[in-house]
């Protein structure tokens, strides 16, 4: 709120300034004010601190409350997990901080390195100005934060691989999380080593990127108001890109609003899954939603255990990702219908702005803005529930597992 981070006269009021704030430390990206005009350098510099200090805090912090949870296991247990996954303990807390702060630094300075030589050469921006442009965006695409010092976002390098494909790379890295960058780190190519999560965050990643690329691509490759005009290289270049952004950063490259009511509808389910656990992406994440597929797999197979790469998975931890799902599905709800009782906008839109901001995507079809302050005030809500809130939920769920000395009979409702 202090004068000098707004680029126009006087002080930001209270609402844009908590506003603009919650979206950054959230690394989410819904703007209500246009970033590059609205605010000045040092606004500028106060978001990238804010959604840095954020996605860091995100990283080492739900690592940290991950490996709390897992201390919390039986012996047998703990020593059967770390044969499993040679995984980081208890005792590894500086080394965990060390290795994010590491990683962080060498992607986005890397990241950034890339952007402004491309940026300079390629559009001619001064050195000055490359630098800046591409700090910034460097950082907020590995944090997943999806702001931008362009007033389009990225919509201006639609069809350039030298800018949107180091985003890209720094999106996914971000999204994957942690645990997953780690264990790559420590064993890069042994498959048959790695663990459950890192399987299924890889695989699930590489299965939403294509699937989601092919979906929008179904709708959006003839829109003339989208992709339309671009050639066929510029098109896949596009879908590819908004496949990445849907599931977590918040950049684009074509224009949401004039998307088709069906990319839309993809939309809500690529953002809703997220990305990896113990990382910058937001959503339930990638681990929640293909864990619940598989025991759905399993109970149509008529399995009593639900099994992925031969391994069996705990109903503790079925039960929790149920949970997760169950209370973000509830929360989504009753945000959405409270944003349309205060405004006559359709659905479809008050949906994608809700899911957005729940899952800290930061994507919009351009109504952020136009919402009365109470609106303003529920996205706020739904940013930092959408960001704190799976982790807390998932950690306080495993920290609280705990024995019953009894069991009642069992009983078989109806189901179906």
């Amino acid at each position: 709120m202090l004068p000098g981070a707004r680029a126009g006269a006087g002080a930001a009021p209270f609402l844009t300034a908590l506003f603009t704030s919650t979206s950054a430390v959230c690394v989410t990206g819904l703007v209500i004010e246009d970033t590059p005009l609205y605010w000045s350098t040092f606004g500028q510099w106060v978001i990238l601190g804010l959604f840095q200090i954020g996605g860091f805090g995100i990283m080492s912090g739900a690592t940290l409350l991950g490996l709390l949870a897992a201390g919390r296991l039986g012996l047998r247990t703990r020593l059967i997990a770390q044969a499993e996954t040679h995984s980081l303990g208890l005792g590894d807390v500086t080394g965990v901080l060390k290795l994010v702060l590491i990683t962080t630094v060498c992607v986005e300075l890397l990241t950034a390195g890339a952007l402004a030589l491309r940026l300079h050469l390629g559009y001619g921006e001064a050195v000055g100005t490359a630098l800046w442009n591409g700090l910034f965006h460097s950082v907020s695409a590995f944090n997943n934060a999806g702001f931008s010092t362009y007033s389009d976002s990225l919509m201006g390098f639609v069809a350039d691989p030298f800018v949107v494909v180091p985003v890209m790379l720094a999106i996914v890295l971000g999204g994957l999380g942690f645990p997953v960058l780690y264990e790559l780190r420590q064993r890069p190519l042994a498959w048959a080593r790695w663990s459950i999560h890192t399987r299924i965050t890889l695989l699930g990643t590489a299965v939403l990127i294509a699937g989601g690329t092919g979906m929008i691509a179904l709708w959006e490759w003839n829109n003339p108001d989208t992709a339309g005009p671009l050639d066929a290289t510029g098109k896949a270049l596009a879908m590819l890109f908004h496949s990445v952004t849907a599931r977590t950063a918040g950049f684009n490259t074509l224009d949401v609003g004039a998307m088709r009511s069906e990319t839309l509808a993809v939309h809500y389910l690529l953002m809703f899954i997220g990305g990896g656990s113990a990382g910058t992406a937001g959503g339930i994440k990638l681990t929640t939603f293909f864990l619940l597929g598989f025991v759905v797999w399993a109970e149509i197979r008529g399995h009593r255990d639900t099994t992925v790469f031969h391994r069996r998975i705990s109903h503790e931890t079925q039960r929790q990702a149920l949970t997760i799902v169950l209370l973000a599905v509830t929360v989504l709800a009753v945000a959405t219908l409270t944003l349309m009782g205060l405004t006559a906008l359709p659905l479809e839109v008050v949906m994608f702005e809700a899911i957005s901001a729940f899952a800290t995507v930061g994507l919009s079809t351009g109504i952020t803005a136009d919402l009365p302050d109470a609106g303003k005030g529920v996205l706020i809500a739904l940013m930092f529930i959408g960001r704190v809130g799976t982790i807390t939920v998932a950690t306080a769920l495993a920290l609280h597992t705990r024995p019953r000395p009894f069991r009642y009979p069992e009983e078989r409702p109806i189901v179906g």
